[in-house]
């Protein structure tokens, strides 16, 4: 493993920047998953302090969240991917005040929606969706469904659902990705591979699909790539961009084998595997949610790597860089606790302002243990990251399906917003520190 550091100043030293007008970065040869701490001891860091406030309370599962603004007014609105609708919540502009909701695309397909991407890639101000339905993880050849969504001239109203010809079964988790300074891409990770049975078989194949030059033409083709073909089942991934390459989006898949980085370079996706779970002595149980949070050390960025383990798992995990073995498979690894029921929702940000990122994590319970569920927030409190604290957000009022962070009331403070499966609910959790 290599830091981020060394990254760009690799890239300073052999020329690398721009190549036909999209950002690169350097051949890596493995994700640097670092935990890179300052060698002093931190300053005691400030409780979180959160109010929450429902925005829906009457969901039926609530599989996947976005952030974006929808209607161009400046403020970030929350969508969601719900059973049958997909919609959004429209900010109003202050704490408390009730956010109208309004139905993007409902009833496309006869199984379930599942996942939601919104982003603005034109630059007009207003966010582009995506989304996934047919959602059906037991057929491995026929289900998954794809769709782009055209927005009328008001777009409080119902939308246009183009459905992409080709997509790969049990379509599950969506990001718009940034592959160029205006050049984007629609990441779509399936839970499983092609005719993949219980985890065995074909690998998830992990598709970049590149939208038409015009994206409201209902009949523009969107080609895909396969960036991504090493787990046997994934569950989410993450996207980032390292200090000086914003302009080129990574990759993170967590699956059954543990997690893969795939980077762009010279035009072309470099897939590695990054943390292999096989291989650790006893081996791990594979990983379902990965984010990468980031750290300033000597005044520069460092990521570190946050993982919920297995797949709708028990135990949240941190992966630490090795310095005596940077491109070991097998980093150091802490378990933060190993007290989740389900954990299905996970976040890295500066929730607190300390200039380092927390980890926010969410479960949402089962059938069988239904109590507790929430939402809990963990600060590192060593300059080594082998110690952190423990804060509630909520107990017991969100079995948690999803979250994400975001400065919803432009007062430059990380906010949190979740579904709730069990609880059929959304909220925002103001940051109130």
């Amino acid at each position: 493993m290599v830091s981020a550091h060394a990254v760009t100043s690799a890239a300073a030293e052999r020329g690398l920047g721009k190549c036909e007008g999209r950002a690169i970065i350097p051949r890596m040869k493995t994700l640097p998953l670092v935990l890179a701490l300052a060698t002093t001891a931190l300053a005691a860091p400030p409780e979180p302090k959160f109010r929450a406030q429902d925005l829906d309370t009457k969901i039926q599962i609530g599989y996947g969240l976005a952030v974006a603004d929808v209607d161009g007014d400046g403020k970030p609105d929350v969508l969601l991917a719900d059973k049958k609708q997909f919609v959004w919540y429209r900010n109003p502009g202050k704490r408390d005040a009730a956010w109208d909701k309004f139905v993007l695309a409902e009833n496309l397909t006869e199984h379930d929606n599942v996942c939601i991407a919104a982003r603005d890639i034109d630059g007009d101000g207003k966010c582009e969706i995506a989304v996934g339905a047919e959602w059906n993880p037991g057929d491995t050849v026929n289900s998954g469904a794809v769709f782009y969504l055209i927005p009328p001239a008001d777009r409080r109203q119902k939308w246009e659902a183009v459905k992409f010809p080709s997509v790969e079964p049990t379509t599950h988790r969506m990001k718009w990705v940034r592959l160029g300074e205006k050049e984007w891409g629609l990441v779509v990770a399936p839970l499983h591979g092609r005719g993949n049975k219980n985890g065995e078989g074909a690998p998830v194949k992990t598709l970049l699909y590149h939208p038409p030059k015009n994206l409201n033409d209902a009949r523009g083709e969107w080609k895909s790539d396969v960036i991504e073909a090493s787990s046997h089942m994934t569950h989410n991934f993450e996207r980032l961009a390292f200090p000086g390459y914003e302009n080129s989006e990574s990759l993170v898949v967590a699956g059954k084998e543990g997690l893969a980085y795939t980077f762009l370079e010279d035009g072309k996706w470099k897939p590695k595997r990054c943390v292999v779970h096989a291989e650790y002595n006893p081996p791990l149980p594979g990983v379902g949610e990965v984010r990468i949070g980031w750290y300033m050390k000597d005044g520069k960025k460092e990521p570190f790597g946050a993982a919920v383990e297995p797949m709708h798992g028990n135990m949240l995990a941190v992966y630490h860089q090795n310095p005596d073995d940077p491109e070991s498979k097998t980093p150091p690894r802490i378990v933060l606790t190993d007290k989740l029921t389900e954990g299905h929702a996970l976040a890295c940000g500066d929730v607190l302002g300390t200039g380092h990122d927390q980890i926010v994590v969410g479960w949402r319970g089962n059938a069988k243990q239904p109590q507790p569920v929430g939402i809990h927030l963990w600060t590192p409190l060593d300059d080594k990251g082998e110690k952190w604290r423990e804060s509630v957000v909520d107990d017991g009022g969100m079995a948690c399906e999803d979250l994400l962070l975001a400065d919803l009331d432009g007062d430059g403070k990380l906010d949190i917003v979740a579904a709730g499966r069990a609880t059929k609910n959304v909220k925002i959790y103001w940051n109130e520190r």
